[in-house]
């Protein structure tokens, strides 16, 4: 009799409960299935149970506080709340679906940037991006309509205090079960945010937030704290380092005072290389240099959400971009030891030059803080005021004009600055791709033959490509090229090119949707569809292939001399400086990559703890990897590179946050390590 006692009282409870607490419950639920869709739409791979404990916990935590507002103005609490969660979940939508990551609050000091590519940031909106706002307005019509009753009013004041005090009980209970499942990784990827997606998918949009605000504020607080574990890991890294004896192979000092001209390409990647439409190739220019130089074609970049800026940091320091906001904009004070500088060092002259505002990525400072000694930026050009000009392509200059005013500037340096290191960064290649009527003629429909019903072969054009994403992509490379080879027409007409080593490398990748890439390789144009996942031909792209197509080319090319040598093993941007440093001869000192030439394996961290070699490629968002032959992969082989990326990340952004080179290079001892 008891037991039924307590059963239906109990019952009782629970009834109640949901009948006084209607708001409360809705706001709670809705934020978890606003959270719940967020995950669902942008994440692949499994979703964690945890990650629905953190939004409650979240949505507790936030609704708890309606029952110290006044009765009459809950709703308005709520509904500000629901409403602020919906836009947090439409934000990183939208800006998932440009960056593959999640929005982060340090991203506020480069909003100066996005009026020069909001047209790029426009092509990624879609209307279903918005379908979140479905909930707020659940919410109002359930309040305005549903809800007859004045529910509010039947909690008094004593009550709702309790059911505040009550609500902290559990939130305690929710705070102990998700801290008694965090392992030590998680909790090293929650602090230190390099995989925004697996923190998203583990904890939920609502701590993710939560956390990146604290992190984002940071670097205002750095003295404080982790500086000594960041110094501590800096020495011991570059004891080490500096301890392992210099190698030398055949490219040590092979271009030791020539000249050098980096060449920047906007979103040029590498499956553009020998990429034929219709038989012609988009990029003639670019297979012409792969095959006369040095063409490294496992070559990736390391960004973060700094795009090109964490590229020209990465290329030109040997560092990895930072954990939180861009160098570029957010740490342009710490010092750095860069490219140009060494080059300096050696009685180069070094500049650069971009047909962009000087202040755009804050270049006009961080390029002189990397050690450039002149930065000839937009004034130094001939822009046209109307962007219909045919001069005028997506951000500003095209690059065929760009390259044509270039070559007076460059023959001045070369006849008055010798020897000198150079970075051209070109412009027209970035996206969205949308001035196809500037780009030229360059067919990406498909010609094909097929029997008709009564055996007859039939000549047809499908559309393919056309007024895809993709399509405008290849019309745009394929324009970039034809600049290039303007470029070095106009060089070798002048005489410009004898003593000089061009480096061509792409800055990153053109972000371009899996279901474009889908298209380019498994089109079936009598069916004007894709082919099926079963056909024997098909591509896979949907799984870690697409990451592995982010590559982009790195050429190393002299007119003086024909190499035609393809480098396949795995390389990162950050490979880039100490390959340099060997062929010219300079050593440099802070950076964390290798000579691609040397016996080192070859290794590339991602900024988001993914680990790239010849032999795997590691997802830390699943922990999980894929091998690339049958080659029998050891455990412990997997833990030392997940081990091995954390080392790097950490001393990286040890670097970039607390200025250790300035800081602490004097205080570098003994390699403790055996």
């Amino acid at each position: 009799m008891k037991k039924k006692y307590n059963y239906n009282k109990i019952k009782s409870n629970i009834i109640s409960f949901i009948s006084d607490n209607k708001l409360f419950l809705l706001f709670v639920f809705f934020s978890m299935l606003l959270g719940f869709f967020l995950r669902l739409a942008n994440i692949s791979g499994r979703l964690y149970f945890k990650a629905f404990v953190c939004d409650t916990f979240m949505a507790l935590l936030i609704g708890s506080f309606g029952y110290i507002v006044k009765p009459k103005n809950r709703f308005t609490y709520y509904f500000i709340w629901l409403f602020f969660f919906t836009g947090i979940c439409i934000a990183n939508t939208v800006y998932h679906g440009f960056y593959q990551s999640f929005i982060s609050v340090s991203l506020l000091a480069t909003s100066s940037m996005i009026g020069q590519v909001n047209d790029s940031l426009f092509a990624k909106l879609h209307i279903v991006q918005f379908w979140y706002l479905i909930f707020p307005i659940i919410f109002y019509l359930i309040h305005k309509y549903i809800l007859k009753i004045d529910y509010c009013d039947e909690l008094d004041n004593g009550v709702s205090k309790k059911i505040f005090k009550r609500l902290y009980i559990v939130l305690l209970c929710l705070l102990i079960c998700i801290c008694l499942t965090v392992s030590s990784s998680d909790g090293s990827r929650f602090i230190k945010l390099w995989n925004r997606e697996s923190v998203v998918n583990k904890y939920g949009v609502y701590v993710y937030t939560a956390n990146d605000l604290i992190q984002s504020i940071r670097p205002r607080i750095n003295t404080l704290f982790g500086y000594d574990e960041a110094a501590y890991k800096f020495r011991e890294f570059y004891a080490c380092k500096w301890k392992e004896k210099k190698e030398t192979n055949e490219y040590t000092n092979k271009f030791k005072g020539k000249n050098i001209l980096f060449i920047h390409g906007e979103s040029i990647q590498t499956f553009l290389i020998n990429l034929k439409i219709n038989g012609k190739e988009v990029t003639p220019n670019l297979n012409k240099l792969a095959k006369e130089g040095i063409y490294f074609s496992r070559f990736y970049p390391q960004i973060s959400i700094g795009t090109s800026s964490d590229t020209e940091f990465t290329l030109l320091t040997g560092l990895m971009p930072s954990s939180s906001g861009t160098v570029f904009v957010n740490y342009f004070n710490t010092t750095y030891k860069g490219m140009p500088e060494y080059f300096n060092n050696i009685g180069y002259y070094t500049f650069s030059t971009h047909a962009n505002n000087r202040e755009y990525w804050n270049r006009e400072i961080m390029h002189k803080n990397l050690g450039y000694k002149d930065f000839f930026a937009k004034e130094s050009y001939i822009i046209p005021e109307d962007e219909d000009d045919s001069e005028y392509i997506g951000l500003g200059l095209s690059d065929k004009s760009f390259f044509k005013q270039f070559i007076p500037l460059y023959k001045n340096i070369k006849e008055n600055n010798s020897p000198f290191f150079g970075t051209v960064i070109t412009l027209s290649n970035h996206s969205p791709f949308n001035d196809v009527n500037k780009y030229g003629e360059f067919d990406v429909t498909m010609d094909y033959k097929y029997k008709d019903k009564y055996g007859n072969t039939i000549n047809d054009k499908a559309n393919y490509l056309e007024g895809t994403t993709m399509g405008n992509y290849l019309k745009s490379a394929h324009y970039a090229d034809e600049a290039l080879g303007q470029l070095f027409n106009d060089l070798k007409k002048n005489n410009l090119l004898d003593n000089t080593i061009i480096v061509f490398y792409g800055d990153h990748e053109a972000r371009i949707g899996k279901s474009d890439f889908d298209i380019l390789y498994n089109y079936d144009p009598v069916e004007d569809t894709t082919i099926d996942k079963d056909d024997e031909e098909y591509f896979d792209v949907y799984g870690y292939q697409y990451d592995l197509l982010k590559n982009t080319p790195l050429i190393i090319w002299s007119n003086d001399e024909e190499f035609d040598l393809e480098v396949n093993s795995t390389m990162g941007m950050y490979d880039v400086l100490p390959t340099i440093a060997n062929m010219f001869g300079f050593t440099e000192k802070y950076s964390l990559g290798n000579d691609i030439f040397s016996n080192h394996e070859k290794i590339v961290v991602f900024p988001n703890g993914n680990v790239l070699t010849d032999k795997i490629y590691y997802s830390d968002l699943n922990d999980e990897y894929i091998a690339f032959d049958s080659t029998p992969i050891d455990t412990d082989y997997i833990n030392n590179l997940k081990e091995y990326a954390n080392n790097i990340l950490e001393v990286s952004n040890g670097i970039v946050v607390y200025d250790l080179i300035k800081r602490e290079s004097d205080r570098i001892g003994e390699c403790t390590r055996e």
